[in-house]
């Protein structure tokens, strides 16, 4: 009989002791670090299980993937770094020009890859700068525009509904500049690359949803989105993306084949990679096969190392292991939203808001495509899947939310009330500052000094109108007038 008190009272003493920790002042700042440190290390750990053999196949070795993520790995941490130091006032200044470098990139991509189109060739250069679908090599250097396209757009965004404030109430304040810079955008990314457009759709709808817009806004742009996503589906005849002319839709084909999938003998290349990826997930059960022992990424499983390395978890580490990275993408997501619902700067509120929606509506597509709940997209998983760019710009945007993590206003205060040591302070993150204090209620009339003629009371106890003159007695001879 005593057994079930005392399992209430252990429920709900853990239940008081983490209310106790979630208490906390930096409580936000630790749970995004903790969470968003723990996914970059299983990202590195199945990035090298996933690619070690292709590399020793190929090249004779195995480290030769995971040696170059693990190098972004530690430039993403530098741009953490970075960005944890900076200011509000900072990034409101970077949107902009951030914006204007990411749009005048993807034109640049665009016309190169169009350019490698009409004349047959696999890729486009002008100089030092080669177009490869997705990709601009500057110099040697690979980048991907629609990463830092995704930064800025949060940048940005947030500045400019942070500025316009309670006028967002008006269409029109919406419509410019907003929707037409995010329209221009969305066709930029969205001709070679549909799942970043949708992902970036996603932010542009967290971005509204944290400014408080109506709910004619949002049904008004679901249906300017999904407009435009059917535009984008049909033009891969054309071309767009990696489509051919005159050749199958892959993206129309990787619609349907999720709506009314056929049977895998019946079904060929659109159907293998999800095909694959199920058997592996099936094969994995639920403590997996054991870490580096999966078989489907012996060249079985397309992009094995990006797309579909949930697949690669799910066969190795089992649902105890998928379960794991859920729980660490959930506790990331309550980490954004909870830095949005506590600082008082609304620029950090948005940018919060936009970045967590970012990044958990990409983890909900990847994963989603993976297990078949939603269309392939072909969008990595941030922080695991393999690809340096997403993996640097992941990590800048997870460091302005631990810079946003440490102004809350009980943050602020506590880290200042304890101050760490000025090498922790040089080495790490400045002091953040201090929550604006509230303004003293106005004193009497009295004890502010003599009341301006133009606002004296009249009789009847209100004020008079500002500016209005009062009658004033004209007694007196006319040289006392003039005293």
């Amino acid at each position: 009989m005593p057994a079930t008190p005392l399992r209430g009272l252990d429920a709900a003493g853990g239940l008081a002791a983490l209310r106790g920790l979630l208490d906390r002042p930096l409580a936000s700042y630790y749970l995004l670090l903790s969470s968003a440190g723990l996914l970059l290390l299983i990202g590195l750990t199945m990035v090298f299980s996933a690619t070690s053999v292709r590399d020793y196949a190929e090249d004779g070795d195995a480290t030769a993937s995971v040696v170059k993520q693990a190098i972004f790995a530690v430039i993403g941490v530098i741009a953490f770094w970075a960005c944890q130091r900076l200011p509000a006032r900072t990034y409101r200044a970077l949107g902009r020009p951030l914006m204007l470098v990411a749009i005048a990139l993807l034109l640049v991509l665009n016309l190169l890859v169009a350019w490698a189109r009409v004349t047959g060739e696999e890729s486009a250069r002008i100089g030092p700068v080669e177009a490869r679908l997705l990709w601009l090599f500057i110099g040697g250097i690979q980048v991907q525009p629609s990463e830092l396209a995704k930064f800025a757009l949060v940048l940005w965004g947030a500045h400019v509904i942070a500025r316009k404030g309670a006028a967002l109430g008006w269409w029109r304040e919406l419509a410019t500049p907003l929707f037409p810079v995010v329209g221009l955008l969305f066709v930029l990314v969205g001709y070679n690359d549909l799942g970043t457009m949708i992902c970036m759709l996603a932010l542009v709808v967290g971005l509204l949803w944290a400014a408080g817009v109506r709910m004619r806004v949002f049904g008004a742009l679901s249906v300017a989105g999904l407009a435009g996503i059917g535009l984008l589906i049909a033009v891969a005849s054309i071309g767009a993306g990696s489509g051919e002319k005159d050749a199958e839709n892959y993206r129309l084909a990787r619609l349907t084949n999720f709506l009314n999938p056929s049977p895998p003998d019946q079904c060929g290349d659109p159907c293998w990679q999800l095909y694959q990826g199920r058997l592996a997930i099936e094969h994995g059960g639920w403590f997996g096969v054991g870490l580096g022992k999966s078989s489907l990424k012996w060249n079985w499983l397309p992009e094995a190392h990006n797309d579909f390395i949930f697949a690669i978890i799910a066969e190795e580490l089992g649902v105890v292991g998928c379960a794991v990275v859920l729980t660490l993408f959930a506790v990331l997501a309550y980490s954004g939203l909870r830095i949005a619902r506590r600082v008082e700067d609304p620029f950090r509120r948005l940018a919060a808001a936009a970045v967590t929606t970012w990044l958990v509506s990409q983890a909900v597509i990847n994963i989603g495509g993976v297990v078949g709940l939603l269309p392939i997209t072909g969008l990595p998983l941030p922080f695991i899947s393999d690809g340096g760019s997403a993996l640097v710009v992941t990590l800048a945007a997870v460091g302005m939310l631990a810079s946003f993590a440490r102004a809350e206003p009980d943050a602020a205060r506590a880290l200042h009330a304890r101050p760490p040591a000025r090498w922790v302070r040089l080495l790490w993150a400045p002091l953040p500052p201090l929550p604006g204090r509230r303004r003293r209620a106005a004193a009497p009339a009295g004890a502010q000094g003599p009341v301006p003629r133009a606002r004296e009371r009249r009789e009847d106890g209100q004020a008079a109108p500002r500016g209005a003159r009062q009658t004033r007695a004209r007694g007196g001879t006319a040289s006392e007038r003039r005293r």
